[in-house]
């Protein structure tokens, strides 16, 4: 009788632990994925504070760039050379993210949402481009996230 007892106890013992650990995981997911949507928000404010230099602070060194319509630029130096266009106090670029995932290892994950691009054109007028991106983000070993590929596409014709 005993050993039922004890057995018992340890079958659910087992169960409990099993469970606590199976949840466990996805929480810390879920909390990783909150950070690197709080990351993101970071990194539009980055850019919008100090231009291309705080928008490549972000920027892993071997990061990758698929741009809409145009070859993949690859390397932070190479990628910088193309966004002195942030630079420019006509041109506003600004994006937010509709969702993020975090792999279980919580080293790689991914944000994804809309972004929108205003500018002047030689008129004056007020040119306003919006679509959407996903950005890959890789921990760092210091525990940052750092954009390790990044693509953005344009959306439908705005009538």
């Amino acid at each position: 009788m005993r050993k039922t007892a004890v057995l018992a106890l340890l079958v659910v013992t087992v169960v409990v632990l099993a469970r606590w650990s199976a949840s466990s995981a996805p929480r810390s997911q879920v909390a990783a994925a909150e950070k690197l949507k709080q990351t993101e928000a970071e990194f539009l404010q980055a850019a919008l504070d100090r231009g291309s230099a705080g928008y490549m602070s972000y920027y892993a060194d071997d990061a990758a760039e698929l741009p809409n319509g145009a070859d993949a630029i690859v390397g932070k130096a190479n990628i910088a050379k193309t966004m002195a266009f942030l630079d420019d106090k006509n041109n506003r670029l600004t994006w937010a993210p509709v969702g993020a995932d975090v792999s279980s290892s919580n080293d790689l994950g991914y944000t994804w949402g809309n972004y929108e691009f205003r500018s002047l054109d030689r008129d004056g007028v007020t040119r306003v481009e919006r679509g959407k991106y996903i950005t890959v983000w890789k921990k760092q070993p210091d525990g940052s996230w750092k954009v390790a590929v990044d693509m953005g596409n344009l959306g439908p014709k705005q009538k």
